[in-house]
């Protein structure tokens, strides 16, 4: 068999998923937010000292819920795998370079597909979005004097914001819905996994609601609909991580004022 031939089925290394276990895993990842959110949050506010005490308590909390979802990723494959050896990781997540549907090329030319939704990201992150409450939209709260205030000088706090983005988008979100969930719902949802997990990527925003609307059109057709068709999570991580990048950059300018 070519190595060709080995490339053209990715679902052959990932056990298909129950509807009742993909909307347990969903839950796993999207309850624990919101808790720490709209409960957790409002008392760890009133613990806290110093500058902007909610930002502080979301920074810290909506982080340790990332790296739940990393945490939870390990144990289900765990539990799947038997062990967490690297290269049936690797399968088993999709973390192989993009293939080419209809070639069935691997990597090279195949990244400028990944580049085309990275760039179509870009634009649709120009869109104005819905604002949130001025005490909880973090991208207000960076464009105010108060966000300016609080991060200026703040290197611990930029240390947390990148810890933060690396688990939202490579090691925490992507890695869960993309990564693990999206292989997995063939079975339940056939051609239409790439939206379901696009649908249930959205609904998981319970902790940040106004995001939901943006979030299902890049949920869908940038992230899990690219990484369905290439069979790659790194799609979805690209095109996701684009934000990241982003909030390090101007983070990094307003603690560097």
């Amino acid at each position: 068999m070519s190595a060709l031939d080995q490339e053209v089925d990715r679902y052959e290394a990932v056990r298909q998923y129950s509807l009742r276990e993909v909307l347990v895993v969903w839950a796993a990842a999207a309850v624990p937010m919101g808790l720490l959110a709209w409960v957790v949050a409002p008392w760890l506010e009133g613990q806290l000292g110093g500058e902007e005490p909610l930002a502080q308590a979301l920074l810290i909390l909506l982080t340790a819920g990332l790296v739940w979802q990393f945490m939870l990723v390990l144990i289900l494959l765990r539990r799947e795998l038997g062990s967490l050896e690297w290269l049936r990781v690797r399968d088993a997540l999709w973390l192989r370079p993009p293939r080419d549907p209809k070639t069935g090329r691997v990597g090279g030319r195949v990244w400028w597909w990944v580049l085309l939704f990275v760039v179509l990201g870009a634009v649709w992150a120009l869109v104005p979005a819905i604002p949130g409450p001025s005490d909880r939209d973090f991208a207000d709260f960076l464009g105010s004097d108060r966000g300016a205030d609080f991060f200026s000088g703040a290197w611990g706090w930029f240390a947390v914001i990148v810890v933060f983005t690396v688990f939202n988008t490579v090691l925490g979100e992507e890695l869960l819905f993309r990564g693990l969930l999206l292989p997995r719902m063939r079975a339940v949802f056939g051609r239409g996994d790439s939206v379901a997990n696009g649908v249930l990527f959205t609904v998981y925003h319970l902790h940040v609601p106004w995001v939901i609307p943006a979030t299902l059109v890049e949920g869908i057709f940038l992230e899990a609909y690219p990484s369905r068709r290439f069979q790659s999570a790194w799609v979805g991580i690209m095109v996701h991580s684009l934000q990241s990048v982003f909030v390090i950059a101007i983070v990094l300018v307003l603690v560097l004022k």
